[in-house]
């Protein structure tokens, strides 16, 4: 009965991932506007229809995951850097649940504080943006692919995406700089 249920499992994430992720989001795209996510409460949603400036939106596959957690430092140390070349907001976000997000921000100390970690828990940001894999191997659900978009206002300017999701090279901080 349990590998019965194991099939089903791996069936349906594997059908959740193809069905939420479109093509993947290219330069001149618009980014999914409407799509709610959540910053600081479960009962809070938040979209970026009003969104202005150049933004960066660092996607990630998991909070409190080695690379994950080795890849925000660069982007808190970073941050003045980004302010200086005209980046209003810098966001982290996950597939995972707004608590969760909340407690790895809480795990960087003040550095990450001026960083916004945005829960997209049930992945409709990361799949209206085709950026959904299935990571149910290694963390048992549909996980953003590890990416990064830089926007000005609500269209994407440019888009680095890790082919293996465990690296981090085109993603770094670093990196993403010198595009901005």
């Amino acid at each position: 009965m349990a590998s019965v249920l194991s099939s089903v499992t791996n069936a349906a994430h594997s059908a959740a991932v193809s069905l939420l992720s479109s093509a993947q989001v290219q330069p001149g795209a618009s980014l999914p506007t409407k799509v709610s996510v959540k910053e600081q409460a479960a009962d809070e949603e938040l979209t970026f229809e009003s969104l202005t400036g150049k933004n960066v939106f660092v996607f990630v596959p998991g909070a409190f995951t080695g690379t994950c957690t080795r890849q925000v430092p660069g982007y808190a140390e970073a941050y003045g850097q980004f302010k200086e070349k005209g980046v209003e907001n810098v966001y982290i976000v996950a597939v995972n649940d707004v608590f969760v997000m909340q407690a790895w921000k809480d795990s960087f100390g003040t550095g990450a504080l001026p960083i916004k970690f945005i829960a997209d828990d049930k992945g409709a940001l990361a799949g209206a943006l085709g950026l959904l894999f299935d990571a149910s191997p290694r963390l048992g659900s549909p996980r953003s692919k590890r990416a990064v978009l830089i926007t000005e206002g609500t269209t994407v300017s440019q888009i680095f995406v890790e082919n293996v999701p465990s690296e981090l090279t085109v993603t770094a901080a670093d990196k993403v700089l010198t595009f901005v």
